[in-house]
């Protein structure tokens, strides 16, 4: 086994006896009948458990005990007491101590007494292992950007991080506004807290209020048990609500109240509870416009743009497509057990020409497919989809290159909704993934538009 203890013990039978053992139950055992030598060993060697007599001639073993852990907090120290001096050990344990055994000690009792402390060690260090791969997954390091717009993003986002603060992530779809969100929540105080995500767009209103508060059994049809809302479990971390404008006027005035107040109410139920979260609300729709419109209240608007992060399209931003397409690459070469190298220049031209209608999420769907389809180490032209280097069909009626701003946008919009409809045999679902919007955007737009 790969772990060291140390043995302190002025008696040598009991030294001998206890180190002895713990040595063929395959510990690496080091021995001291002295506290001073004891500390001299604990400070040039990697030592995991100090085993520890509680009355020495030179220190007490509680003196030897907040030594070791001003020194080193991570070695585990278990005090050998007699039994009369149990209360004394328990002091002990009050102080750091791992654990205490009396005297004459049970070998067998030790044995498991030492295997827990190490797996408890063990687990706290896979823990902090694995804290340390998501900060750097989620966190800022773990995002792909070299363009001068994103670091002004990731800037923004760096200096919130540490703060409390409501954030409000705006962009289109696809952006990377959960990437984003993530990388507050692991980069701040709350990262060894939950980071919880509710999408609105993929709940029906109906459910909605449940999903975020929570709802009492019997509160409505089909409510059997007590359910906890992402609210409840979000506590001590951050609750990510994904597509903020979707929520109806009749939901808006409760997450306002929440908001305001702190407090909220499990559907059913009358008992207040505390909503200790950080809120990061994103969305891809206009919200200014949704107030003039009516459907969004102002007064929780101000609440959500606290701080306000707009992430750029991908259109924008081109700097970043070339380090994307090569970790895509490599990701998904991985994935599929394939040995693809790189690009070809003309596929990287036809990539760095393309609009990106889906942003960062269409970049990678294509690279995955590009990656499955290629033949060979390198993807060419030939491996990326057909919509890639094909424009989307005019819009019937609409010149482009006549009419406002205003009119060219919207022509625009239209001609990629109706080549997106056609692209996808007219099923709405798959129109809005390749859009990247939602189906209910989607539905919004061919109503306003009057296309068929």
């Amino acid at each position: 086994m790969d772990y060291t203890i140390l043995v302190v013990e002025d008696e040598s039978v009991q030294l001998e006896s206890i180190a002895g053992f713990l040595s063929k139950q395959g510990y690496r055992v080091l021995k001291s009948s002295r506290p001073l030598r004891a500390l001299e060993i604990a400070g040039d060697e990697a030592v995991d458990i100090v085993l520890s007599d509680f009355r020495m001639p030179e220190m007490s073993g509680v003196e030897l005990l907040a030594t070791l852990k001003r020194r080193n907090p991570g070695i585990e120290v278990i005090i050998m007491t007699a039994y009369g001096s149990v209360e004394s050990a328990i002091e002990a344990m009050k102080l750091g101590a791992a654990d205490y055994i009396t005297k004459p000690v049970d070998l067998h009792r030790l044995q498991i007494m030492i295997r827990n402390i190490l797996e408890r060690k063990q687990l706290v260090s896979e823990n902090r292992l694995l804290r340390t791969q998501l900060s750097e997954r989620f966190g800022f390091q773990g995002i792909i950007s070299q363009s001068s717009t994103m670091a002004q993003v990731m800037n923004i986002a760096g200096r919130v991080a540490s703060s409390n603060a409501t954030v409000l992530v705006t962009g289109e779809t696809g952006t990377g506004k959960e990437l984003i969100a993530k990388a507050v929540h692991f980069s701040g105080s709350r990262r060894e807290q939950p980071f919880i995500v509710v999408n609105c767009a993929a709940l029906p209103e109906t459910l909605l209020e449940s999903e975020l508060f929570g709802h009492e059994k019997g509160a409505f049809t089909g409510a059997d048990r007590m359910r906890r809302g992402r609210f409840e479990m979000a506590k001590g971390g951050t609750l990510f609500i994904d597509e903020v404008g979707e929520i109806p006027l009749s939901l808006q005035v409760k997450l306002l109240r929440v908001l305001q107040e702190k407090t909220y109410e499990r559907v059913g139920s009358s008992t207040s509870l505390v909503a200790d979260v950080r809120i990061v609300a994103a969305t891809n729709r206009d919200l200014e416009s949704m107030i003039r419109e009516g459907s969004f209240r102002s007064d929780l608007y101000y609440r959500l743009n606290v701080v306000s992060i707009r992430i750029p399209p991908l259109r924008d931003r081109r700097d970043d497509i070339p380090p994307l397409i090569d970790a895509f690459i490599q990701r998904f070469s991985k994935e599929n057990d394939k040995q693809i190298t790189g690009i070809s220049r003309e596929a990287m031209d036809v990539l760095m020409k393309y609009s990106y209608p889906g942003n960062i999420r269409e970049l990678e769907n294509i690279v995955q497919q590009s990656v499955v389809l290629s033949r060979s180490s390198t993807i060419t032209r030939d491996d990326l989809p057909i919509r890639v280097s094909e424009p989307y069909p005019e819009a019937s009626g609409k010149d482009e290159m006549q009419g406002s701003f205003t009119e060219k946008v919207e022509a625009f919009e239209q001609a990629m909704i109706l080549g997106a409809m056609k692209a996808s045999g007219n099923v709405q679902t798959r129109a809005a993934e390749q859009l990247g919007i939602s189906e209910r955007h989607l539905r919004y737009k061919l109503k306003k538009y009057d296309l068929k």
